[in-house]
């Protein structure tokens, strides 16, 4: 069978499907096979291999089988279980607070950067408070960017300072103010016990302090990040994974057009 057969049969058949009972899907449709991994604070043996059983079973899966155990030391165990899930989910139901920019590419937004703008965008980036990680970070800043998506230090029309990590806010709030920034771009990939929020809360509320909130258009991205937390928080867009340098871009171009239109 051609492959593009097998699309169309595949996009007919989703086609077909009942969105109000939606089901995991692993070995068969509707069969709710999920794979879940865990860690206990016991030692690896057969009573810790019926406790991760039981601990399954109590969430709602049939059929539970403990696919792997591993001791990590004497006192804890890693987990992956295996199970049917009877519950559905109703998709139609379902509402999100998405950001709805068209995704320019790079050239796309220089384009545009030129035609509705006219001169260069400041954008000021950095991993705020005690993060250190500049995975992300690095992804959406630098020339290279990820995975074939170039970051916004190659864009001609962006002029952007990729502070690093562990950047205190009260230093971030300094360093925009002296690069006269439109756009700040927060990353932040330590979520223990939730010091992300407080971290992105306590930024917003330096550039509150300072008058700068809404002369700058602020987005946080990380692994924990969603459109919907950040706008809670009091950012204006939030990404998460699998978020590029473009998908950015393309929202605060939009975002400052319209601002700019008031």
């Amino acid at each position: 069978m051609s492959s593009g057969l097998y699309s169309t049969k595949v996009k007919d058949f989703c086609q077909t499907l009942d969105l109000t009972k939606v089901k995991p899907y692993g070995d068969t449709m509707n069969d709710g096979k999920v794979q879940l991994s865990f860690t206990l604070p016991i030692a690896d043996d057969e009573r810790a291999i019926e406790a991760a059983r039981q601990i399954g079973v109590k969430m709602g899966l049939n059929e539970v089988l403990v696919a792997h155990h591993e001791a990590l030391d004497k006192e804890f165990t890693f987990f992956v279980v295996y199970g049917s899930l009877a519950q559905t989910i109703d998709v139609t139901t379902i509402k999100v607070n998405t950001i709805n920019s068209q995704v320019l590419d790079m050239h796309g937004v220089d384009d545009f950067i030129k035609q509705n703008i006219g001169r260069k965008l400041v954008v000021v980036g950095a991993s705020t408070g005690t993060d250190a990680h500049t995975v992300g970070i690095d992804a959406v800043m630098n020339m290279k960017g990820y995975a074939g998506h170039y970051g916004l230090e190659r864009y001609e029309m962006i002029e952007a300072y990729n502070l690093g990590s562990q950047v205190a806010n009260e230093d971030f709030v300094k360093k925009a103010t002296e690069l006269n920034a439109d756009v700040l771009l927060v990353s932040q990939t330590v979520t223990q016990k939730d010091v992300h929020v407080s971290n992105l809360v306590e930024l917003v509320e330096l550039l509150e302090a300072a008058r700068l909130r809404d002369k700058v258009i602020l987005i946080a991205g990380g692994p924990r990040i969603n459109n919907e937390l950040a706008k809670e928080l009091g950012y204006d867009a939030g990404f998460g994974p699998g978020k590029f340098a473009e998908h950015v871009a393309s929202f605060f171009i939009d975002e400052f057009v319209r601002r700019n239109k008031k």
